[in-house]
């Protein structure tokens, strides 16, 4: 039987459970597998395997352009909840990047104030730049939720 074509379908990326690299030449090969563009399931930052590790870095490894050739992504996180903001948030920028706007239009000139941010400008994608961001946004969070009466 076949699946009818409305069907999403879930694929965890690349030749590992968690890959560090999904190149669109894997991507093109998954597609004629499965005759449509998969949803992928990225376990790029998850621990639920092994939870004395935690990944705090960029959402990166991931070839320019993907989105276009995909149904969705889900991030499959870490297991402890506030080590996640740094993966959602520098794969919010990844997502801004290939949607070719603003993943955050309240940091309007936050790529200045970056330094050279090329990246930011011609709608490529900069890890550092993500991890950047996403930093100053955790600490902000951080020292606000220390101002709050009970924290």
């Amino acid at each position: 039987r076949v699946l009818v074509p409305a069907v999403c379908l879930c694929w965890s990326p690349g030749p590992k459970v968690v890959s560090q690299e999904l190149s669109a030449e894997l991507l093109e090969e998954v597609e004629a597998v499965l005759r449509r563009p998969p949803v992928i399931w990225d376990n790029l930052y998850a621990n639920d395997y092994d939870c004395r590790r935690v990944f705090l870095g960029p959402y990166m490894g991931r070839a320019p352009g993907l989105m276009a050739r995909l149904q969705g992504l889900l991030l499959n996180p870490n297991c402890e909840l506030q080590a996640n903001f740094i993966p959602i948030h520098t794969l919010g920028t990844w997502f801004g990047s290939e949607l070719g706007s603003c993943a955050h239009p309240e940091h309007t000139g936050m790529e200045a104030a970056l330094g050279d941010s090329q990246g930011a400008q011609d709608g490529s994608y900069s890890p550092q730049e993500a991890l950047e961001l996403a930093l100053r946004d955790w600490v902000a969070e951080i020292n606000q939720q220390a101002l709050e009466p009970g924290k």
